[in-house]
């Protein structure tokens, strides 16, 4: 009769062979796969090196149809696998080569940081160990330290502690965060209602959100993700800087009254995206106040102020605010995506909160486990704490700060150059180091509209910079007219760098006029 212990022995052999086919192929403790891991990082490097961070242009200048050529050529799912270097050379030519390099210094088109290297550094770490921080038994060490850095960040923009935070993958996540905790704070506190329990209420298509005309459109996206539409997105004009009225915001407030309408929260900015204009946070926090209202603020961009010595007071009243977005992939300079929300009170996590028995049991408490789940709108999260925490382990405040402080100072001395030019035109002094402008042609064909020919011109000097691989720029619309936009966040672009763009895009202006 055949012996049940040899066959589990033989099944248990079977399987550990099974194991060593794969070694090489996971990072472990064995000879096979450190060797293995080693030998496709250090070839990554090299491709990373060689195909993208040697460029000495911002971008190759590819079009669209060409890369689609490029690409379609790959085989996405061969039957059996290449060496990792053959990989790297098909990746190298057709990706990485033409990639936007966003360290360039000339790559100033969006908020679109130059990352880190010791953010880099932390990245291998973040993907290797895989860490997910839904949970503490996934997450042990990471969980700690997350909660530390929510601390500091909490204490850093002048919270208390009853609050409390999490990080997210950026400003989209965190402006639907606070503004679906705003709308169930509003109905648990005025409507004694519990979304999260029996849904919206029937007052719901009532719920009304403030912001700017120019504040983010994710705000509008939130209200729509949330079930109460855009039209629950009412906007307030600005000043002649592009900040939300005070005065106009209370008149709005009244109107709504008037409709029978009810206000849930004012959503302001501190850095637009367009104009890096910061609203008057000490205002807005007394409208809101005197109004009952939850005060959101969107510092995705400029909450990088808080570093500066000589830039924070434009921060000034943040406090205030009962939920605040910072992201760290822009003025903070870490790889995307790398973000935070702030909760001026903890407690109001309780509107989101929900427990599951696979995952984050409630007796988890009693053992000492932290689960950051039940404050995050994501289960499955990677550890990016770890890349703001080795930056500021290696650079320290003063580095930072300097960094953000020289951003802005070329973004002044960018705005003066652009105003010395009779052929451009300055729409914006820059709040922070983001700046808008046009070229604006000193001749216009008899058949065409003049703001249509601007128009024309301005579009087509960004694609032509963008083509000859000279520059990444980009665009946007004030009223019906096309503005070229430069957003500054890179401190390795000089004002060398800036004069020969200025000149570049007048010179392009004035082939482009002379093309009928």
């Amino acid at each position: 009769m055949f012996n049940p212990k040899f066959r589990r022995a033989t099944a248990d052999i079977h399987a550990i062979s099974k194991q060593n086919r794969f070694e090489r192929f996971f990072l472990g403790n064995s000879l096979e796969s450190l060797t293995a891991y080693s030998s496709a990082i250090s070839a990554a490097m090299d491709s990373l090196i060689g195909y993208f961070a040697s460029q000495n242009q911002p971008y190759s200048g590819v079009s669209p149809d060409e890369l689609a050529v490029g690409l379609s050529e790959l085989d996405i799912y061969p039957e059996t696998g290449e060496k990792l270097p053959k990989i790297l050379l098909h990746v190298g030519d057709a990706i990485l080569q033409n990639s936007v390099n966003v360290s360039h210094p000339t790559c100033i088109a969006h908020l679109h940081c130059p990352p880190l290297i010791s953010a880099l550094a932390a990245e291998v770490l973040i993907s290797a160990t895989n860490q997910s921080m839904d949970s503490w038994d996934q997450s042990p060490a990471a969980t700690l330290l997350e909660q530390q850095m929510v601390d500091w960040l909490c204490r850093l923009f002048g919270y208390e502690a009853t609050a409390d935070g999490v990080f997210t993958s950026g400003g989209t996540q965190s402006n639907f965060m606070g503004l679906l905790l705003a709308r169930d704070a509003f109905a648990r506190d005025r409507l004694n209602w519990s979304i999260q329990k029996r849904g919206l209420p029937k007052q719901a298509n009532r719920f009304r959100i403030l912001c700017s005309e120019v504040a983010h459109f994710t705000i509008r996206q939130a209200a729509a993700l949330l079930g109460l539409g855009e039209q629950a997105v009412v906007t307030v004009e600005t000043d002649a800087d592009y900040r939300l009225c005070p005065a106009a915001l209370e008149r709005k407030l009244a109107e709504l009254k008037q409709q029978d309408l009810l206000p849930v929260a004012i959503a302001a900015t501190a850095g637009t995206t367009d104009f890096g204009s910061i609203d008057p946070l000490p205002e807005l926090a007394a409208c809101a106040k005197s109004h009952g209202l939850w005060l959101h603020v969107d510092a995705a961009y400029g909450g990088a102020l808080i570093l500066s010595d000589r830039h924070r007071h434009q921060l000034a009243g943040i406090e205030a605010a009962d939920s605040i977005v910072v992201d760290f992939h822009k003025l903070f300079y870490q790889p995307i995506s790398c973000g935070a929300f702030l909760l001026k009170d903890r407690s109001n996590f309780d509107l989101i909160k929900l427990h599951a028995e696979y995952l984050n049991p409630e007796t988890n408490g009693d053992l000492g486990f932290l689960d950051l789940v039940t404050k995050s709108v994501q289960t499955t999260r990677r550890f990016d704490a770890l890349k703001l925490f080795m930056s500021l382990q290696a650079l320290g405040r003063q580095v930072f700060a300097d960094m953000i402080d020289t951003t802005i100072e070329l973004a002044g001395a960018t705005a003066n150059s652009i105003a010395a030019e009779p052929a451009l035109e300055l729409a914006n002094y820059p709040a922070i180091n983001s700046l808008v402008f046009r070229y604006r042609p000193q001749r216009i064909p008899p058949e065409m509209e003049p703001v249509a020919w601007a128009n024309q011109i301005n579009n087509q000097i960004r694609l032509s910079l963008l083509q000859r691989g000279e520059a990444v720029i980009a665009q946007t619309q004030i009223a019906n007219c096309t503005y070229l936009k430069l957003t500054l966040l890179n401190p390795r672009t000089t004002i060398t760098h800036i004069q020969t763009l200025l000149n570049s895009i007048q010179q392009l202006g004035k082939e482009l006029e002379e093309i009928d």
